[in-house]
């Protein structure tokens, strides 16, 4: 198995004045990957989750996140991008794989919709790296997420950041920034099949 985060802090000691793309799925999954990663990069925050299929459910989400980016002391740019709500190419994506076990092939290809859509606005922003908060969730196979990432960097040109923001008490950190900045925490990623 290999090890996401230590790939990642490898790059890191090389990064100077680049662009990332950060695909992001909420604002508590986000504010850790943010706090750390602003650090190094100026920061696109991409908000495109189709897979969220209550229209309210998805306002909020965007509304936490963008507020979190509005208040946190960032150490470098960070940007809000608007992605399109798009909640029938999900329900398209998920046709055949509605009773697919939560984790399994349905997510995977969830999780390759959006990041797709990230290194496409990634190339369109010239951006450096792209990436996605996903890694994050203990309930997130980092392993499947990170290979998505490189087979997308081969397809688009853009390379892929690789991580696993749960190493390094991330997933406890953002629990810790989610009480500080009183955000919205969900418990479902969203779809109407997790919920």
């Amino acid at each position: 198995m290999i090890n996401y985060q230590r790939e990642l802090d490898g790059i890191l000691e090389t990064i100077n004045d680049s662009k990332l793309l950060l695909h992001a799925c909420c604002a508590p999954c986000s504010s850790y990957c943010l706090e750390y990663l602003s650090g190094y990069f100026d920061i696109y925050v991409y908000f495109y989750n189709p897979n969220i299929t209550e229209r309210n459910e998805y306002n909020v989400r965007k509304e936490e996140l963008i507020r979190f980016i509005n208040n946190y002391p960032f150490n470098k740019k960070v940007y809000y991008i608007d992605g399109e709500y798009e909640p029938d190419k999900f329900f398209s994506m998920a046709k055949g794989l509605e009773t697919c076990k939560e984790g399994g092939e349905r997510c995977h290809k969830c999780y390759e919709l959006r990041m797709r859509s990230a290194a496409q606005k990634a190339l369109e922003l010239n951006c450096d790296y792209f990436c996605t908060t996903l890694t994050i969730s203990p309930l997130k196979n980092s392993q499947v997420i990170n290979q998505i990432g490189f087979n997308i960097e081969k397809e688009y040109g853009v390379r892929w950041l690789p991580s696993d923001f749960k190493k390094k008490n991330g997933f406890k950190r953002s629990i810790e920034l989610s009480s500080e900045y009183g955000l919205y925490r969900q418990n479902y990623c969203g779809c109407v099949y997790s919920k």
